[in-house]
C-alpha cells in the first residue's frame, strides 16, 4: 500500500486492538472501536481504566486496525497518545461509538441517557496521532493449488 492507501485504510475501518506497555506486565491490548478525527484516533475509555493510565505514564501505543472481513487483513499503526478528561468532547465521542456500534445514529431521545453514562462512568478520550505504520499483506490459501504460489517476505515501518 502506498501512503495514501494506508491512511484510506485506517478511516475505512472502526475497529483496532489498543496495544501499549503495562507498568510491571508485558504489553496489553484491547479490541475498541475508534473515531477518526482528521488524522488522529479517537478512542473512548474510562478514567479509570489501564489505557488512560497507561498513555499518562507512556504516550507509545500500538494500534492494529482490522478489517472486518475475511481474509483478515490489518495495518499496524504506531502513535503517541493523550488523555483528553474534557466531559463534553467525551460524551460526544461514546454518542458516536454507539452510533457506530448500533449502525445507525442514536435518536436524540438517547443523548440524556448517553450523557449520564459517561458522566457516571468518568469518560475520557485518548487522543492518538499517529507517526508510522507497519503493513503485512495477508497471504491466504483458498485452495491446495495456492500453496504452490504462496509467498510471504518481511514488512517494514513506513512513516504515517
Amino acid at each position: 500500500m502506498n501512503r495514501e492507501e494506508r491512511r484510506q485504510f485506517v478511516r475505512d475501518h472502526r475497529t483496532c486492538v489498543f496495544g501499549y506497555n503495562r507498568q510491571e506486565h508485558g504489553p496489553a491490548m484491547t479490541v475498541v472501536y475508534y473515531i477518526m478525527d482528521g488524522d488522529d484516533m479517537l478512542i473512548s475509555t474510562m478514567a479509570d481504566r489501564a489505557k488512560a493510565k497507561a498513555v499518562q505514564r507512556d504516550p507509545r501505543v500500538s494500534i492494529c486496525v482490522l478489517n472486518e472481513q475475511w481474509p483478515l487483513g490489518y495495518l499496524q499503526v504506531y502513535g503517541r497518545a493523550v488523555l483528553e478528561p474534557d466531559p463534553v468532547q467525551a460524551t460526544d465521542l461514546l454518542r458516536q461509538v454507539i452510533d457506530l456500534m448500533a449502525g445507525e445514529p442514536m435518536p436524540a431521545s438517547k443523548f440524556p441517557a448517553i450523557e449520564k453514562m459517561a458522566r457516571d462512568e468518568k469518560r475520557v478520550v485518548l487522543r492518538v496521532t499517529p507517526y508510522s505504520t507497519f503493513e503485512t499483506p495477508p497471504r491466504h490459501v483458498y485452495q491446495p493449488d495456492d500453496v504452490d504460489t504462496l509467498t510471504h517476505f518481511t514488512s517494514t515501518s513506513m512513516e504515517w
